[in-house]
């Protein structure tokens, strides 16, 4: 009986198939080495200003601004905790992340839940005027956010409700409240969402969806059961713009938020930037703080990353 790697390139030979060498590997891998040593430089140039920000982050006033940070990897270690515990606990930075969240989180789920049905009627569903309504969704992508601002303010300010709801910030609807925030990120966000998964939903292959229909499926049916698990990368690169564009939004924030208890973290590092310029410790404790939910983000979504831009941008 042979053995089971003599069986695998007796199956490999018997297919047409010839065995890699060693010696093959090498020559394959050998002319791709200058270009393995400048992606690697990119990377560690590209990470230079995070390391320098995180090691910052954990040194006390005087030496950040007697010595560099490089410094700071060389014995004796001097890291203190102190700074981050001054922006969380002293300056509100932690109230502010827990309102980060609870502006991005929901945001992120609404865009996701409204695109993704919007785009699957717009690619397969037949209706009066469907490629005229697409075609309206491309083009306000080309419109500026700002030209919006002042009109959905007023907006907000006509049609602010007073009725009490501690859950949502406040205020049923309006400045005071986290869920005109909601709305206002949702339809800033909803042009291009339709836009990216019309494309991969109509890249799919159309035999699903008429086996689909003959077995007696509904819309819903074949939407929940065969569209969104076949959409897993795109929706993962969905979720990381937008989870990225509403975490570190400054604008809309600073316009529709009129309650500074829902503050998010963007406003309270500004706040920072003003009042402390000159304690840099702080900043850099605040920036990382910021910046680490965006990129635990990434890191949990990014196989599904760049198959999904493809697939969105090029098919369809």
């Amino acid at each position: 009986m042979a053995a089971p790697s003599e069986a695998i390139e007796q199956r490999e030979l018997a297919a047409g198939g010839e065995r890699q060498t060693f010696g093959d590997r090498v020559r394959v891998f050998v002319p791709r080495i200058p270009l393995h040593l400048v992606l690697v430089a990119v990377i560690v140039l590209w990470s230079v200003p995070t390391i320098a920000l995180l090691i910052s982050s954990f040194r006390e006033p005087q030496l950040i601004s007697s010595s560099g940070w490089w410094n700071a990897l060389t014995p004796p270690w001097d890291f203190t905790w102190s700074n981050y515990d001054a922006v969380l606990n002293q300056r509100g930075m932690g109230r502010a992340f827990v309102n980060s969240l609870l502006i991005t989180i929901p945001v992120t789920l609404l865009v996701l839940f409204v695109a993704s049905m919007a785009a699957y009627a717009i690619a397969w569903m037949e209706f009066p005027a469907r490629n005229v309504l697409f075609l309206v969704m491309v083009a306000l992508l080309v419109v500026p956010l700002q030209m919006t601002l002042i009109p959905v303010l007023r907006l907000y300010s006509t049609l602010e409700v007073d009725v009490e709801v501690p859950i949502i910030g406040g205020k049923l609807f309006g400045t005071s409240s986290y869920a005109g925030i909601w709305l206002a990120h949702t339809a800033y966000g909803l042009p291009f969402a339709i836009f990216l998964l019309r494309n991969f939903f109509g890249s799919l292959p159309r035999d699903l969806f008429e086996s689909a229909y003959l077995d007696g499926a509904s819309d819903l049916r074949v939407f929940f059961s065969i569209v969104l698990p076949l959409s897993m990368p795109a929706l993962a690169a969905l979720a990381i713009f937008q989870f990225l564009w509403t975490w570190n939004d400054l604008l809309v924030a600073l316009i529709l938020l009129g309650d500074p208890e829902l503050a998010p973290m963007t406003l309270r590092i500004t706040s920072l930037v003003s009042s402390f310029g000159s304690s840099y410790q702080l900043l850099t404790a605040a920036a990382f703080v910021s910046m680490a939910v965006p990129l635990l983000i990434f890191f949990a979504l990014q196989r599904y990353f760049v198959q999904g831009i493809l697939a969105g941008a090029v098919k369809g």
